[in-house]
């Protein structure tokens, strides 16, 4: 099975406060990119990168990857107004096989869950990760709230893994905001999405309390950093 990546590298870190973009704020002295992109490198050292970026990261890229020595090999792709238009850019460069779209911005996805994706898709076309949710939800209208069945509800992670041909025809729908990640622009499409286990360390840095977190869960998962 040929296996490829999409790195989304997108966001811009505006809830951040930092003066660079979130994926590029440095976690135990390396940017937080780069521990998701070792993560891929890791579970299979002949996978294709692709990493998408907006035109105005590009310079900032190479002068990080030159800085901390960063060598793997992956190709790199200007990123559009949307992440959808981000994603669409990254598959022209992918044939055939599972490919994977992942948050450049979730480093602590775990090798167990990355697998699962890639073998689940590859059976049946389509897998992504998810985790219960232990909170209580209350579903909101513009009156009133009512209690909501939380095991009626999943938490959607990525690494999202798509057989290449029927994500790409996917793509070739018009956008629609409604679009929140891949599995939704497949799910238009009528195709059935298959949920597999994710891992609850695979969290999104978006907010600085996330990045304390994020820390703590690396030192946790890797003592002898």
């Amino acid at each position: 099975m040929q296996k490829s990546v999409i790195i989304v590298a997108g966001g811009l870190g505006t809830r951040m406060n930092e003066d660079i973009p979130k994926q590029f704020i440095e976690i135990l002295g390396k940017p937080i990119v780069m521990h998701t992109l070792e993560k891929f490198y890791t579970f299979d050292p002949s996978i294709t990168i692709v990493l998408v970026l907006p035109l105005q990261h590009i310079a900032l890229w190479h002068a990080l990857a030159a800085k901390f020595n960063f060598k793997l090999n992956l190709q790199i792709v200007i990123g559009g107004n949307t992440r959808f238009e981000s994603v669409k850019n990254g598959l022209q460069l992918i044939d055939s096989g599972i490919v994977a779209v992942h948050d450049a911005v979730r480093p602590l996805v775990s090798l167990e869950t990355i697998k699962r994706a890639f073998t689940t898709a590859q059976l049946t076309g389509n897998a992504i990760p998810s985790l219960p949710i232990n909170d209580s939800l209350r579903l909101i209208d513009s009156n009133s709230s009512k209690s909501l069945n939380r095991n009626f509800v999943k938490v959607i992670q990525t690494p999202q893994c798509f057989e290449v041909s029927i994500i790409k025809e996917a793509y070739n729908q018009v956008y629609d905001i409604n679009f929140t990640d891949d599995a939704s622009v497949l799910e238009k499409t009528g195709i059935q999405i298959n949920l597999v286990d994710g891992n609850p360390e695979n969290i999104k840095i978006t907010q600085p309390i996330d990045i304390v977190i994020a820390k703590a869960l690396f030192l946790a998962l890797n003592p002898l950093i």
